[in-house]
Order: C-alpha cells, then sequence, then structure tokens
C-alpha cells in the first residue's frame, strides 16, 4: 500500500462555498439558490462547506477544549471507557483500532462517541446503547450535550433543503432521523513519529456510512476526496465553517444520484504535528427503510431495501467496530 505525506494535488477544482444563514434568513430566490448549490455540489463532489451555519462557535471551540484534555490522558485512564460491547458505538475506541473497509491495515487515530440521549417512551431506549461519561473532565457531558443538539438541528435544516431538491414530502427526512441513531465523533490523530506510516494513514480512504455527515472544525490539514476523474483533491476549510459530505446511506436512498464520495486524512510532512477533529455522522432510525426515492429511481433501482439498522450492524463489522 502506497500512502500520501503531503496534502497537496495538482487539480484546480474546489469544494463549493454555501451559505446556510441565506437559506434560513433570506428570501425565496435565497432559499432556491442554496438548495440548488447544495444539490449541485453533493452530486458533483459528494462534499460542500457551509461558510456560516446556525451553531454558536462558542459551543464547538469549548468542545475542542475539552477533547483535547480527555486524550491527553494516560492510556490506562482512558481504556477505563472502552467496552468491548459498544466498542465504536459509544464511549472511548483505541488507537489502531478502526480500519476502511476491505484495508486491513489500522488507521492512526483515536476517538469517543457520543450518542442520542433517548427518553424513556422511545421505542429506541435499550435498542441504542447508554452513552458513557469521562469522570475526569467535569464539564464533558453537558458541554456535549449541547453541541450534540446544536448539530441534530443543523442536520434537520439541511436535510429539509436536500429533500427540496429531492422531492420528497414535507418532513421526509425529518421524520427519518428522529431518534436517529447520529453519532458525535471526537478523534485524535497523534503525531505520527514512530508508527507505521507506509502501510496506514491517519483515515484511510473510505466511504461514511450515514446519510450526510458534518465536520466542524479540524486543527490540521490532511483531509482529501477522491475527485470524479480519479484524482485526490484538498478539502480545506476555514475556522468556524462546516464539511459536510453524503454517505452510504444517501447513496442507497437517492440510488447513486449523490453517491457516498470516497475521502481520507493523509498523514502529515510534520511528524510531530496532533490532529483533533469531530465529525457528526447522522443517521437515521433503526427501523427507516433505505429505498430508492421515486424522483432517483432513473433507469432502475441500484439497490435492495433494507433497515437503517440492519445495515449499520453490517457496517461496523466490516470496519473492525463490532
Amino acid at each position: 500500500m502506497t500512502t500520501t505525506t503531503s496534502a497537496q494535488t495538482d487539480s484546480k477544482r474546489q469544494v463549493p462555498e454555501l451559505s446556510m444563514l441565506s437559506y434560513v434568513n433570506g428570501s425565496a430566490q435565497d432559499k432556491t439558490t442554496f438548495i440548488d448549490g447544495l444539490y449541485n455540489g453533493l452530486k458533483d463532489y459528494g462534499f460542500i462547506i457551509l461558510k456560516d451555519h446556525i451553531i454558536d462557535q462558542n459551543k464547538v471551540d469549548r468542545a475542542y477544549d475539552l477533547v483535547h484534555e480527555f486524550f491527553q490522558l494516560p492510556t490506562e485512564k482512558k481504556m477505563n471507557y472502552f467496552d468491548e460491547k459498544i466498542a465504536g458505538q459509544r464511549a472511548y475506541t483505541p488507537f489502531r483500532t478502526e480500519h476502511a473497509k476491505n484495508n486491513p491495515n489500522p488507521d492512526l487515530k483515536e476517538f469517543w462517541h457520543v450518542g442520542r440521549s433517548l427518553s424513556e417512551s422511545s421505542a429506541y431506549k435499550g435498542i441504542y446503547p447508554e452513552n458513557i461519561w469521562p469522570t475526569e473532565i467535569a464539564e464533558f457531558k453537558n458541554a456535549f450535550q449541547e453541541l450534540y443538539s446544536a448539530m441534530d438541528q443543523t442536520a434537520v435544516v439541511l436535510l429539509e433543503a436536500l429533500g427540496t431538491a429531492l422531492e420528497v414530502p414535507e418532513g421526509y427526512f425529518k421524520e427519518m432521523i428522529a431518534d436517529g441513531n447520529s453519532i458525535l465523533r471526537t478523534i485524535h490523530y497523534p503525531p505520527t513519529k514512530g508508527q507505521d506510516t507506509h502501510n496506514s494513514i491517519r483515515a484511510a480512504a473510505h466511504e461514511d456510512i450515514n446519510l450526510i455527515t458534518m465536520l466542524v472544525g479540524a486543527t490540521a490539514s490532511g483531509l482529501q476526496l477522491l475527485d470524479r476523474d480519479g484524482t485526490w483533491l484538498d478539502v480545506n476549510s476555514k475556522p468556524g465553517q462546516i464539511v459536510v459530505d453524503t454517505g452510504d446511506m444517501m447513496s442507497r436512498l437517492t440510488n447513486n444520484v449523490l453517491p457516498a464520495t470516497t475521502h481520507r486524512v493523509i498523514n502529515p510532512e510534520a511528524d510531530s504535528e496532533a490532529r483533533y477533529s469531530m465529525p457528526y455522522f447522522v443517521h437515521p432510525h433503526s427501523n427507516a427503510m433505505l429505498s430508492s426515492l421515486d424522483s432517483c429511481e432513473g433507469t432502475g433501482r441500484k439497490f435492495d431495501d433494507i433497515k437503517a439498522g440492519a445495515f449499520l450492524e453490517q457496517r461496523l463489522i466490516e470496519i473492525g467496530l463490532k
């Protein structure tokens, strides 16, 4: 396996930047422009960048401070929050555990998962794992519950806009992700010094499992997408922006009209450089049926119907988390 150590590419294409606030607060024409830009950006690149949005940046900044504090804990303390029964779904997943589908080499990262806090009356109470919280970081629980809620609300708005382009009934996606098994993942990519950087990179080429992913900030570069011509394209965002991409579940729903785009996080040139990031993986509830939308049938359906919960289980096994 050949890995890349530089984020430089020759492509002149750039991931489109869109104003979410123009959709939330703008005129009917502003809304139409955003919807078109969102749909076409995801269709052409698989990615778009929100240059403004509805999430309080203070919540993001505070969460990053707490993430940094947690990952600086000694390994034995972090391992207190690793439970093999829910590995990869909640709490801590150790360094070099996850790998990309069909790639045996582990990624050079460790991460923490925050899931949905369900009401006692939810049909999914007892089906989704319960959250676990680090006792060493006093503000961790409140900060991440607040950020999770903000990301969830943002997902509803984004999918509402996308639903208009896909000609689905009003509230289609909102209902699909209500009590959804969405995950806020906090990732630490340690310095690569001393690691096997010949076979492993920070995140090997993969597609996300879910409907859409929203990456809220990152402390260093390295994210690349596989462009339609087969070249790697840097995804460069600025502080305060959100990177959005489509996952396998959206690909199935849209009959591959909005394909899940392959992406990766390459190793830095400076092996002493760490990286932190926080993607929010938007999932439907487990009983949601992933079935091709009428507006995307085209010349025929490419995928069989499957429930979101069963599809997630299948993919977790494929990437070494089950």
